[in-house]
């Protein structure tokens, strides 16, 4: 069986002050894969796209390592939180809050962000 790949007009903007940002087609996001994307500011953003077409985007810099590496992380939920699992120590950070999940003191940016055509 072949898929036919998704097609649609629709962008994924980050709310970066108070002005929508777009980032990429939401067809570049592929359901329980990262994406890495640079702001204009040089930050990076890692943005995700779970099975249910729900968008997260966090920072993309692991804080325990210090690598923009979080894009490249696994992801899955713990208790009904979405997170992503850093591919370097694997501490799992919280897609909505950003809090890191195996300790508590430790947290990342998250962007509000949507699809708009």
């Amino acid at each position: 069986m072949t898929l036919a790949p998704e097609t649609t007009d629709l962008k994924v903007q980050l709310l970066l002050d108070e002005d929508w940002f777009t980032v990429c087609d939401l067809t570049a996001l592929t359901p329980g894969r990262g994406v890495a994307a640079l702001l204009p500011d040089g930050r990076q953003v890692a943005l995700f796209r779970d099975r249910a077409g729900e968008l997260y985007a966090v920072d993309n810099r692991d804080p325990f390592g210090g690598a923009a590496v979080l894009s490249r992380g696994l992801t899955g939920t713990h208790r009904g939180r979405p997170f992503v699992a850093s591919p370097l120590l694997k501490q799992r950070f919280d897609l909505v809050s950003g809090e890191c999940l195996d300790d508590e003191t430790v947290r990342i940016a998250t962007y509000e962000v949507r699809a708009a055509g």
